[in-house]
């Protein structure tokens, strides 16, 4: 624990520069969607034309690694089911959550807006002859009850009962596999993850309006050298503990440059940013507003060194059924990705240290 906690007492030298400075709690305009040097118009364009990018690129990735060939005679109602996901998970990290709360103005309608998302599973479960009740239950249910949750009884700014009653409705299910069997064919394990990241940014951003999340696709510079520095950070306590603990052990496989990059490019999105939501820009974020008394640095400090343990054991399953190995080796990685979304309060950045970490083990220590 001594590396931890010399890890934390780093990231408050760095607060404390960040703060004199005053760029530690720069944070994107609300409701902006277009670039500032470019016309309105085309920033939707841009989104739109990203959007139609990311499915080629997730096709490509899909034969790279077999999944079509897995699915079988079903991929394009399969892929279609996932390109209506993929969606508001897109849409939603252009700052448009705003938009959305305007045109969904009246209460009611805010509440059972969400029940749509039960819509790509029944045009991949009808099809195939593999609906199940059950699921569709649950996908048009729990959406509209997390959304009921903070617009019938709105929590205050930090960490409150709804935050834990709609972070533990959506973390149980993804931790322990209960919604697996809706989508039950090989390569497609993520579908629900997807879904339930859907309607937590629905219930985050447009209903409760959590402020300082940072789930912006929009890139920048800083993202990418911090999210790396970051990484070349853990990457010696990583591989030297796991080494160690006989956690990882090293092999001469040589992938190609597009095995390495649909490895990262699907780490990062099905990965990355989704766990990266949770415990940072949901619940580090939460936990850094409920002890704000004492202070700035200290908030922090403390919400990271909350955050970056339960990140840990939330790996304690995997494989079970306590893989302490796991948990040790995760909660170090969440000390640096709790870091890196610290630095600018940005979920790319923080997912560039946890795709890379995660990429770099599958491919070269698993």
């Amino acid at each position: 624990m001594t590396l931890i906690a010399a890890t934390i007492i780093s990231e408050r030298r760095t607060i404390s520069q960040c703060s004199n400075a005053g760029l530690a709690m720069r944070q994107p305009v609300p409701g902006k969607t277009s670039w500032p040097w470019l016309p309105p118009w085309t920033g939707g364009f841009l989104v739109s034309a990203g959007y139609a990018v990311l499915l080629f690129a997730f096709r490509i990735a899909a034969h790279i690694f077999g999944v079509d060939r897995a699915v079988g005679g079903h991929f394009t109602s399969a892929f279609a089911c996932f390109g209506l996901l993929l969606a508001p998970y897109w849409l939603l990290g252009f700052g448009t959550a705003d938009r959305v709360r305007g045109i969904l103005f009246r209460r009611w309608l805010r509440v059972i807006a969400p029940a749509v998302l039960v819509g790509p599973y029944l045009l991949f479960a009808l099809p195939r002859g593999v609906f199940h009740i059950q699921y569709a239950v649950v996908f048009a249910c729990l959406p509209v009850a997390m959304a009921a949750v903070f617009d019938l009884a709105p929590p205050p700014d930090r960490l409150a009962w709804q935050d834990v009653v709609v972070l533990l409705a959506v973390g149980l299910p993804v931790e322990f596999g209960w919604l697996r069997g809706a989508w039950p064919q090989p390569g497609l394990g993520s579908m629900p993850k997807l879904l339930l990241m859907d309607a937590v940014l629905y219930a985050f951003l447009v209903v409760r309006r959590l402020p300082g999340v940072g789930y912006d696709f929009r890139p920048r510079w800083r993202d990418l050298t911090a999210g790396l520095r970051e990484w070349a950070g853990f990457a010696p306590i990583g591989i030297g503990l796991g080494l160690a603990l006989r956690f990882i052990r090293p092999h001469g496989y040589v992938p190609s440059f597009w095995t390495v990059a649909a490895a990262w490019f699907t780490t990062f999105f099905f990965v990355a940013i989704p766990e990266e939501l949770f415990f940072r820009g949901l619940l580090q974020n939460l936990l850094e507003r409920s002890v704000a008394r004492y202070g700035e640095a200290r908030s922090r400090l403390l919400a990271l060194g909350i955050a970056a343990p339960l990140f840990g054991l939330s790996h304690f399953n995997k494989p079970g059924p306590f893989n302490w190995r796991y948990v040790v080796l995760a909660t170090f990685a969440g000390v640096f990705y709790g870091r890196a979304w610290r630095d600018r309060r940005r979920l790319f950045c923080s997912g560039i240290t946890h795709a890379t970490v995660d990429a770099v083990w599958s491919l070269w220590f698993r």
